[in-house]
C-alpha cells in the first residue's frame, strides 16, 4: 500500500477533499441548496439507503456544515440546516456545477440554473480574474509558498508557473528524497 505525503495531512483541498469528497456528500449538499431540509425529503430526492443519509448528515453536523434543529411539530424529529460554513461552499458547489454544465450535460442543457431572485439572471460562474479585472488562464497564475506552508512545499514552491510546476523532485536521489520526507515530519 503506497502512503500518502505527510504533508497531505495540511493541504487545504485534502482536508476538503476529506469532508465533501464523495458522491453523496456533494449531492446532499446539492439538496441542500435546493432547501431539502428533512431527512426523509433526502433521501426521497437522492435516492440514497438510509443509513448512507444518516452518515454523511451526522459526518456534516459534526463538522460544522449543517445543524440538526428540532421540529416542533413532530417530536424526535429534526431538520438539517446549512451553517455558515456550509453555506460558505456554495460558490464552490456553483464551480463544480459549471464545469459539469460546460463538460457533461447533456445537448439541451443543464437541469438547473440558479438565478437571482431581484433580477431573474441566471447566476455567473466567474473565472478567476486579474487585478484589473480580466481573466486568468492557468499560464497567467504563479504558484508560491503560503504562510501556512510545509518546508516541502516551500522548496518545492519557490514561484512557478502554474502549468510548469514540477511532478516530482528532480536532481535529488531517492535516498535524498527519503531523507528529506522524514525530516519533514
Amino acid at each position: 500500500m503506497k502512503r500518502s505525503r505527510p504533508t497531505n495531512k495540511e493541504c487545504s483541498i485534502a482536508r476538503a477533499m476529506d469532508v465533501v469528497g464523495d458522491r453523496w456528500s456533494i449531492l446532499l449538499l446539492r439538496e441542500a441548496y435546493y432547501g431539502t431540509r428533512r431527512f426523509d425529503e433526502f433521501e426521497y430526492y437522492l435516492g440514497v439507503a438510509p443509513n448512507i443519509l444518516s452518515t454523511r448528515l451526522k459526518k456534516f453536523v459534526d463538522l460544522g456544515m449543517m445543524t440538526r434543529v428540532p421540529l416542533p411539530e413532530h417530536k424526535g424529529r429534526y431538520e438539517y440546516v446549512l451553517t455558515e460554513k456550509g453555506r460558505d461552499f456554495f460558490p464552490t458547489y456553483l464551480a463544480l456545477k459549471k464545469w459539469g454544465d460546460d463538460w457533461l450535460a447533456e445537448p439541451e442543457g443543464p437541469q438547473v440554473v440558479f438565478k437571482e431572485r431581484s433580477s431573474g439572471r441566471q447566476i455567473e460562474c466567474l473565472a478567476p480574474l486579474s487585478a484589473h479585472g480580466k481573466p486568468l488562464q492557468l499560464e497567467d497564475i504563479e504558484i508560491v509558498p503560503g504562510s501556512g506552508a510545509v518546508p516541502f512545499n516551500r522548496k518545492r514552491f519557490g514561484g512557478q508557473p502554474a502549468h510548469k510546476a514540477p511532478v516530482k523532485p528532480t536532481g535529488a536521489s531517492a535516498s535524498e528524497r527519503k531523507e528529506a520526507s522524514r525530516n519533514k515530519r
